[in-house]
């Protein structure tokens, strides 16, 4: 059976670690990997190699060293939960998953900006991922800025195999018995 990489694509709190975990619970021999965790795991034990400003290598480069040993060293599908906006970054990481013959899932949570900001003020979510956010409504407001940006443009259906787009809560039901399915009808083949 084909391994699945299932991306989730989406700005703060719209709902992609929640999903990740209830599809990692659903989908058999599979493994959630959320880079908040390592940004974490970076913020509280490394804080002093991390750069003021610029790009977290550090945080990118354990983010890589736990995909690729997923990837390479075991047979599970693989969940991708980070916000992965960058069209460019998305593609360059589903192009190398799918070189070594996963099939490829994007999970794209269009959740509407109100929403988000509802959330946001209401949330009690550990801060310790930040190295320069005082809070997620600051994170938020940095994404929403960014979003003329061409690059970080919305999932296209040609990026993967398989595209899911959530806009509403309710919808992730659906969505996680679709990629369950796809694992279910992949078995019947084999």
């Amino acid at each position: 059976m084909n391994r699945l990489l299932i991306m989730t694509v989406g700005k703060t709190h719209s709902g992609k670690s929640t999903f990740a975990r209830e599809l990692e619970n659903l989908l058999p021999n599979s493994l959630m990997i959320d880079q908040d965790n390592h940004a974490e795991f970076v913020n509280t034990h490394y804080r002093k190699l991390i750069p003021p400003a610029g790009e977290n290598v550090l945080k990118h480069t354990v983010t890589q060293a736990v995909v690729d040993y997923a990837a390479d060293r075991t047979d599970k599908h693989v969940i991708l939960c980070n916000a992965n906006r960058s069209r460019k970054a998305r593609v360059s990481i589903l192009d190398d998953f799918r070189a070594k013959g996963f099939t490829c899932v994007l999970v794209h949570f269009d959740i509407p900006d109100e929403t988000l900001i509802e959330r946001v003020r209401a949330t009690t979510r550990s801060k310790a991922i930040f190295r320069s956010a005082a809070s997620f409504e600051e994170v938020l407001l940095r994404q929403q800025a960014q979003s003329s940006n061409e690059d970080l443009s919305a999932p296209a259906a040609e990026e993967a195999e398989h595209l899911f787009i959530v806009k509403h809560a309710a919808e992730t039901e659906k969505v996680l018995r679709r990629i369950v399915d796809l694992v279910s009808c992949g078995r019947q083949r084999a």
